[in-house]
């Protein structure tokens, strides 16, 4: 049973990172709907992620994210369901193996994506978005965040989304020079330009 289940985790670890967008930047910074837009306009599947935070206006259960309970969660981690998990902004994050699919979007925290580059495939293209704090801060006002949430995310941010973080990303965009069609398009074209390179 044990040698089955290596083998089970060498498949797995070979399969999930075919052909994959990661995008990660701090708060509002556009990911969420530049990885709308991917999936719209150029076909890509959206990896959805699993969390225990509160759902916002608009955003809908099993589109935007899996919204579940502390205890779900929980459960799913002793279930061994998870690719990664990390906690952030006080609410845990997981990517679940059942959303493995090639040419997909997967938006991730600072902890997701060391954990995808540690392994070390090249067909996993990571997108750093950043984007000022000023600008951030009306967007999460636009969407109706809590202004103490929004403040304290704008200050953790600048904790997590650091220097490092950025080298840790294969392309650094700064998504206050474009719109969000034009930054989805230059992502798209610097994903199979570099994927031509490795196929």
């Amino acid at each position: 049973m044990q040698l089955v289940q290596k083998n089970y985790q060498k498949i797995l670890k070979k399969f999930i990172i075919l052909y994959m967008i990661i995008l990660i930047g701090p708060s509002a910074s556009g990911k969420t709907e530049v990885c709308k837009l991917l999936c719209s306009k150029f076909n890509y599947k959206k990896f959805i992620t699993t969390t225990t935070r509160q759902i916002r206006n608009k955003e809908i259960n099993g589109l935007d994210y899996y919204f579940i309970s502390l205890d779900e969660f929980k459960n799913k981690i002793n279930d061994n369901e998870f690719i990664e998990t990390v906690f952030y902004n006080n609410n845990y994050y997981g990517t679940e193996k059942k959303e493995i699919s090639l040419n997909s979007v997967l938006i991730v925290e600072p902890n997701g994506l060391k954990h995808f580059n540690n392994l070390k495939n090249p067909s996993i293209v990571s997108f750093f978005l950043e984007s000022s704090k000023e600008l951030r801060k009306e967007r999460m006002l636009q969407r109706g965040d809590n202004i103490i949430d929004i403040n304290l995310r704008l200050e953790n941010d600048d904790n997590i989304f650091n220097d490092e973080i950025k080298k840790e990303s294969n392309f650094i965009l700064d998504s206050d020079l474009y719109s969000i069609t034009e930054l989805t398009d230059i992502i798209n074209n610097l994903y199979q330009e570099k994927i031509k390179k490795i196929i």
